[in-house]
């Protein structure tokens, strides 16, 4: 056996503990979230009715760029078929109102109405008619036009 030295003898002593002063204030207690109690809900109270703006705003966008993509294309249509040989004005209205219920009917565009005119010329469709709406007492009218040279022979 060998002699005890006497730090082999003696056992590491634990950290020592810092006393912190005496907390005064209340709100110093309070871990750091809790000093903005409240502060989320009013957060949400301002930003949901922005965010719910944008997303109806954006909803509005498309639903119109929608309908003016379907009323070119009804014009584009009605007006080829009104510039064909033997095309006439109704057979160009006709085509128009075709291609708009073959497209969705009053589920893109409501209230549709097709005139047309036919030249020695050129044949035109003109395509009214007002987008679906999601903000309410607002319904965007639409007016599209298309025209085609007639088709004729020639010598």
């Amino acid at each position: 056996m060998t002699p005890a030295t006497p730090h082999a003898m003696t056992r590491p002593r634990p950290p020592r503990r810092r006393l912190r002063a005496p907390v005064r204030d209340a709100a110093r207690r309070l871990p750091e979230s809790g000093r903005e109690g409240g502060s989320a809900s009013i957060q949400m109270v301002f930003l949901l009715p922005v965010m719910f703006s944008m997303m109806f705003l954006g909803m509005q966008a498309a639903l119109y760029y929608h309908a003016r993509t379907v009323a070119i294309a009804a014009a584009q249509e009605g007006a080829r078929a009104a510039a064909a040989e033997t095309g006439t004005t109704s057979h160009g209205t006709r085509a128009a109102l075709n291609f708009v219920a073959d497209a969705g009917g009053d589920d893109v565009l409501t209230a549709v109405a097709v005139t047309g005119a036919r030249t020695a010329t050129t044949a035109t469709v003109t395509v009214r008619g007002r987008s679906l709406n999601v903000i309410p007492g607002w319904s965007p009218l639409l007016e599209q036009s298309a025209t085609a040279p007639v088709e004729r022979l020639t010598r």
